[in-house]
């Protein structure tokens, strides 16, 4: 099963467009359908960008949960509803609208990292604050990744 990882650094141009790194385009159109949907993170301040078979088991999973479960009705507004669909140029470009840049507070140097199913879109200074060492527990998390198994 195809997986994105890596990081990537790149800027987006006034117009909103920003560049699909190579390895992220290969992977995509060796794997998947030419639609991709951005939609913004639950829970962070960044975008998350789907190819459309993993969008659609995403929206599988939902389907089967409980809608009057708060939980699922944020996840709903936030993710869901946020969704727009796009594809990439001939340059490997898509386009970020104004909307979605504005609520991932992106307006010039990002950074796109590959997880798994998905590739997140963050602005860079926003990046390196939520993966500083010093913010978290990491007696804690190298716990409890430890019972997890990584």
């Amino acid at each position: 099963m195809p997986s994105f990882s890596g990081k990537y650094y790149y800027t987006v141009d006034p117009k909103g467009r920003l560049i699909i790194p190579s390895a992220f385009r290969e992977l995509i159109s060796a794997n998947y359908g030419p639609l991709l949907y951005i939609a913004n993170a639950p829970f962070d301040r960044c975008l998350c960008i789907y190819p459309q078979e993993e969008w659609g088991r995403l929206q599988d999973r939902v389907r089967s949960l409980p809608r009057m479960n708060d939980a699922v009705e944020y996840f709903m507004r936030k993710v869901i509803a946020s969704a727009v669909e796009t594809g990439m140029d001939r340059q490997g470009r898509v386009l970020i609208p104004a909307a979605h840049r504005e609520d991932a507070g992106i307006n010039g140097d990002v950074v796109m990292v590959g997880l798994v199913e998905k590739i997140e879109l963050w602005d860079r200074t926003q990046w390196d604050a939520v993966t500083d060492p010093s913010r978290i527990d990491a007696k804690a998390f190298k716990s409890m990744l430890g019972e997890l198994g990584l």
